[in-house]
């Protein structure tokens, strides 16, 4: 690690200004923007800068501005309208100030020095009110100043380099009854190659949104009569229902069953299990009748359990369910599939003993990693902690999060504590994918609940006869099936995995119809279309048929139907195989998930090599 790519350190855990003084022994951690910290810091002091440039050139009154996931933002209170117009002149004002040099002081206010400061900004002195005991910092850079904890860079020049990317209306603490702002979106780098490297996966992944490609190969469109609702089309179809064929058969391994559960239920069965206070504006209600869609399938698979006397001999009992979901998000929050309104999940509920609890979240860990495998995903695990809201008692939540970290530990997999952000009825293993492009998105997910247990009454007869409430492992391992197809789509693009797309083998056939219809129906277990494009060369043909995104283009002519051949062409190669061979091939493909971009066929032994 060089000093000078330094952004950032931590004393003792705490965040601190590099120019803070050390006055006695202290373990120091220091990190540079290819750590998350690093980054977190660096973009934060952005934001300040960003909030530097709007006050000098709109004179707004500055709410928040937070670091995000990629990037930062500032919430406004603008005198005028800012648009994706004005971004020239706020990039050329954020590198003055950047040219500058200024460096980030940290200085102490009072609550009442604060209030003073803030006196015609009600936004800034709501906070104040808020979470100002006796006093907090302020960071000043030249005449600016911006109330915050920090810590910061050590001044404005070391962002080398910066791009806003968005601007939209939000309100203040998201409550409609509250003042309109402005939130202008950036992202920064600590030098110009970076945000090169940005520029060009962002075109990469505009060519790769799952919106566009679902277009171009006809899988899937959305309307304005169903907003948040997907119609699938028949190669869509085809995609979402080899997900839940893959998903049903590792059921039959794993021990899970399949049920079957209704879409309606009456609201006091969402009162019984909590959701009704803790998911209430989520909840479509049916008007004049107190009933619901129902938004998640725990609550019915409770009644199921419930539905007879229970025996420790019957656990853990694994109830898989594919059922229909909806849930009530605001208009501008849905984003093709992976933000909808009606759903499915590869959910299941696990009701078991306390006993069994680390073999099955263990079980449940080892799912995921082979499904994820499956797709070459790689991931992380982050243990999320009980929330500020939270049901039942601390010694059950302390005791849920402790086995939930164990199963972890057993099957030897990094993770990190993401704090406070547990379910309402107990913690939760949140599983954090990457697509090819880097990209980050939460699918499965493994939670531990012994509230809705409670609040059912659940009961199973115990091997000592008495009566005992079971625990309940929440699982979804794909998650949304809508949202994993558009990551899927986003991460492979037209080139889908053999045993997923619904473009398998393109047929073209020289002269050879007949024999051409032969291989179709051999061939009727697989995704086969035989290409008929009229007047164009056999060339052109192929090229087409390529970048519609047929994995196996296959060529048949005469040559072919008298030797009982296929020619078959995948990415650069070509070659001649035996018709039986080749069915072969292509049952072996599907059935272990492999690809084509890791094989090769061998020539003499028409087998695949990995």
């Amino acid at each position: 690690m060089e000093l000078k790519n330094i952004i950032t350190a931590e004393i003792d855990g705490k965040g601190v200004d590099l120019h803070t003084p050390i006055i006695e022994k202290c373990s120091i951690n220091f990190y540079t923007f290819d750590d998350d910290k690093g980054k977190e810091v660096f973009w934060h002091s952005s934001s300040h800068i960003l909030g530097n440039a709007l006050v000098n050139i709109f004179g707004v009154k500055l709410v928040n501005g937070p670091a995000i996931e990629e990037g930062f933002y500032y919430d406004v209170d603008s005198p005028l309208p800012i648009s994706s117009t004005d971004f020239i002149k706020i990039e050329k004002e954020f590198n003055r100030i950047v040219r500058e040099n200024h460096k980030f002081e940290k200085i102490t206010k009072t609550k009442e020095e604060l209030l003073e400061m803030y006196k015609e900004n009600p936004c800034k002195t709501y906070f104040i009110e808020k979470n100002v005991k006796d006093e907090t910092s302020i960071y000043k850079n030249k005449d600016f100043y911006d109330m915050c904890l920090g810590p910061h860079i050590r001044s404005t020049g070391a962002v080398r380099a910066v791009k806003l990317l968005k601007t939209s209306s939000v309100y203040f603490l998201n409550d409609s009854t509250k003042a309109s702002l402005q939130r202008i979106y950036g992202i920064s780098f600590p030098s110009k190659d970076l945000l090169k490297e940005y520029v060009a996966r962002i075109e990469k992944a505009k060519e790769m949104d799952h919106r566009k490609i679902g277009k171009e190969m006809d899988l899937f469109f959305f309307h304005k009569y169903s907003p948040g609702s997907c119609f699938w089309l028949p190669e869509g179809a085809h995609i979402y229902n080899k997900l839940v064929e893959f998903l049903r058969v590792e059921y039959r391994k794993r021990g899970f069953s399949e049920v079957i559960t209704p879409n309606i239920f009456s609201i006091d069965l969402w009162k019984e299990s909590g959701h009704y206070q803790n998911y209430k504006d989520n909840i479509y209600m049916i008007e004049k009748e107190d009933f619901a869609l129902k938004p998640m399938n725990c609550p019915g698979h409770c009644l199921m359990f419930r539905s007879k006397e229970r025996s420790f001999k019957e656990l853990p009992i694994r109830l898989a369910d594919f059922g229909v979901l909806h849930r009530n998000e605001v208009s501008g929050a849905l984003t093709g599939l992976t933000r909808v309104r009606r759903f499915q999940q590869d959910d299941a509920h696990i009701f078991c003993m306390r006993s069994q609890l680390q073999v099955e979240i263990t079980n449940c860990l080892q799912f995921v990693d082979y499904v994820y495998r499956v797709f070459k995903f790689r991931y992380e695990i982050l243990l999320s902690t009980r929330p500020e809201h939270y049901l039942g008692e601390l010694e059950e939540w302390e005791e849920a999060e402790n086995a939930l970290k164990s199963a972890i530990n057993l099957v030897g997999r990094p993770y990190k504590i993401n704090e406070g952000d547990g379910a309402f009825y107990g913690p939760k293993i949140d599983i954090i994918l990457y697509d090819a492009l880097g990209r980050k998105s939460q699918c499965a997910t493994i939670q531990l609940d012994f509230q809705l247990p409670q609040r059912f009454n659940l009961k199973y007869t115990g091997p000592d006869g008495a009566l005992h409430t079971p625990v309940i492992v929440h699982r979804a391992i794909l998650g949304s099936l809508e949202r994993l197809i558009g990551i899927v789509i986003e991460n492979f693009g037209k080139k889908l995995p053999f045993w997923l797309t619904p473009r398998q083998i393109a047929l073209i056939s020289v002269f050879a119809d007949e024999y051409t219809a032969k291989i179709r129906d051999l061939l009727y277990d697989f995704e086969v279309k035989i290409i008929d494009d009229k007047g164009l060369t056999l060339n052109k043909k192929i090229r087409n048929a390529e970048v519609a995104g047929y994995r196996l283009v296959c060529v048949v002519g005469k040559n072919e139907e008298e030797k009982d051949e296929i020619n078959v062409r995948f990415g650069t190669g070509k070659q001649n195989m035996k018709l039986n061979e080749f069915v072969s091939f292509v049952k072996n493909l599907c059935f272990e998930k492999g690809d084509l971009d890791e094989m090769e066929i061998d020539m003499n032994k028409c087998k695949i090599n990995e």
